[in-house]
């Protein structure tokens, strides 16, 4: 499978450690397999400034354009082949040159939202990408997840494992696109762009009232994973987008009206906040734990065995779960 790339997310920077093996079981968060990644030696930078309350969070106001292009290529840990907004997509013409590809375009094949860390698979290859783009589309239609993220949430959801199906559509509120829960939608729904949308969920550890939990998308859609644990009355930790649709009376969850309830920053209680050794304003400005742990590819060849791409977490991440007593399986 020629001309593909795969990078970590811009939050947290990784490289490739060599050799590339079939793996026959799912790990957990933390075990070996397939292309383990692991972090790379930070560059002045990328280095987190002093007193940071989430190490290993890169903000892109603090980077140039030719900043941004150094650390994704520093990001970049396997590489097959030839050898106005500051985003992704706009530097992957200096990026490609970066990585001595000449004039082969690079193309995005997968990637998470915008505010999640992980993985981020390219390809120089339009073919490789194709291909690629066919295996996912087959993978969704017959239901085999090819995604597996780890998210920390804020509650532990109701039981320990199972689905989260609901119908969802994209909303332009106020200026900004909010995706909403559609109860009971009909066929006309459906032709306007409600999506029925499925994810699966395990938590992994339970603890100081939050969970570490694996998720699954069997479906794609923008915000997925965050709506769906707002709908477990749980939301990720630093979704400060959808997180205010729970509230609380008496200690006791609800769900508040999607279209009447406006994005706002996540409130944590006091408690939650000492044992994050944060302040309100510090957790106003909390990362999204929702990271793109492991992608599942197709063989490199025809009759070649299945891969796997991991990711570790961000060192923020990591010290929330540290924190929380959240030990990853």
């Amino acid at each position: 499978m020629g001309g593909c790339s795969v990078l970590g997310r811009i939050w947290g920077v990784w490289r490739r450690r060599p050799g590339v093996r079939a793996v026959p079981k799912a790990p957990g968060f933390g075990t070996e397999a397939g292309h383990r990644l692991r972090p790379r030696g930070s560059s002045k930078r990328s280095r987190p400034l002093g007193g940071q309350p989430f190490p290993g969070l890169l903000q892109l106001e603090n980077l140039s354009r030719e900043e941004l292009v150094d650390v994704l290529r520093a990001a970049v840990v396997d590489q097959k082949g030839k050898p106005g907004e500051l985003t992704l997509f706009s530097v992957l013409p200096e990026l490609s040159q970066s990585l001595g590809l000449g004039d082969q375009e690079l193309q995005v094949v997968q990637a998470s939202g915008k505010e999640t860390s992980g993985l981020v698979l390219l390809s120089s290859c339009p073919q490789t990408a194709s291909r690629l783009q066919k295996f996912f589309i087959h993978s969704r239609r017959a239901q085999r997840p090819t995604a597996t993220y780890c998210a920390v949430t804020d509650g532990i959801p109701a039981t320990s494992e199972g689905k989260i199906q609901a119908a969802l559509k994209l909303e332009h509120v106020d200026g900004v696109d909010l995706v909403i829960p559609v109860k009971s939608p009909s066929r006309k729904d459906f032709q306007e762009g409600v999506k029925r949308t499925l994810s699966h969920f395990r938590v992994v550890a339970m603890g100081s009232g939050c969970a570490l939990v694996q998720l699954q998308p069997l479906t794609v859609f923008p915000s997925q994973l965050q709506v769906h644990m707002v709908l477990q009355l749980c939301p990720v930790l630093g979704d400060h987008t959808y997180s205010a649709r729970v509230g609380t009376v008496l200690g006791q969850r609800f769900l508040l009206p999607a279209e009447s309830t406006k994005p706002q920053r996540q409130v944590l209680d006091e408690a939650l906040l000492r044992r994050l050794c944060l302040t309100p304003s510090q957790a106003a400005q909390l990362p999204l734990h929702l990271h793109l742990h492991c992608l599942h590819l197709p063989g490199m060849r025809p009759g070649e065995a299945p891969m796997k791409l991991l990711a570790p977490l961000p060192s923020y991440f990591s010290r929330t779960l540290q924190c929380l007593g959240l030990h990853q399986q």
